[in-house]
């Protein structure tokens, strides 16, 4: 699969580069997809909830009235779940959301994540570029260039740009990773995929491992 260079104005440069079917071209396979990108969101969670039970709400273990003659049901101390300011019943506890999946699934994850974007025609191949300084109106004149100024978009760097990056974090829609920091939420999150020409090699090589 071949796929023209652009540079940062957004011009064609007339070179062409060659996109390994091994990673771009494969079909895509959802259920994979589905499994690396549950386990993403699961790592985000804190799991810091925590909800009072019985034997930690504070109050009296008096009991509050006489086992029987009442008329109504039984009852031990003010903390019972039943009343109000009670402790609650089977509530959430700290606990870690996260679980593992094998290194070949989630390979198989991100190629097909790749894929489907390559399928949608939503990868745009751009030459390297730096900036002198952090500068977002010169990170927002490449959007521009590219028509990705409205456009969820992710820059994907052979290696890590602190400018480029600098550049981009006050926007909203567009972010900027490493090649080794991309994830397969990360991909399919995005409308349009910009890779460096120096991250392609990387990430074809991660993958085709």
């Amino acid at each position: 699969m071949e796929a023209k260079v652009l540079d940062f104005n957004g011009k064609d440069t007339g070179r062409k580069v060659q996109l390994s079917d091994s990673v771009f071209g494969i079909e895509p396979n959802n259920h994979a997809v589905y499994l690396d990108v549950k386990q993403y969101l699961a790592n985000q969670r804190q799991g810091t909830h925590k909800a009072k039970e019985r034997a930690e709400v504070a109050g009296s273990t008096r009991k509050i009235k006489k086992q029987k003659g009442t008329g109504t049901a039984r009852a031990g101390s003010a903390k019972n779940p039943l009343f109000k300011g009670g402790g609650t019943v089977f509530g959430p506890r700290p606990r870690s959301y996260s679980f593992k999946l094998n290194k070949s699934l989630k390979r198989l994850a991100r190629k097909s994540a790749f894929s489907i974007k390559a399928k949608e025609s939503n990868i745009i191949v751009l030459e390297d570029f730096n900036f002198e300084t952090p500068n977002t109106k010169n990170f927002i004149n490449v959007l521009k260039a590219l028509e990705l100024e409205n456009k969820k978009s992710l820059f994907v760097l052979g290696d890590t740009n602190k400018n480029v990056y600098l550049s981009s974090r006050n926007l909203k829609g567009s972010s900027v990773v490493s090649s080794l920091e991309l994830s397969t939420y990360a991909i399919l999150n995005a409308n349009n995929l910009v890779l460096l020409e120096s991250s392609l090699e990387i990430i074809e090589e991660n993958l085709s491992k």
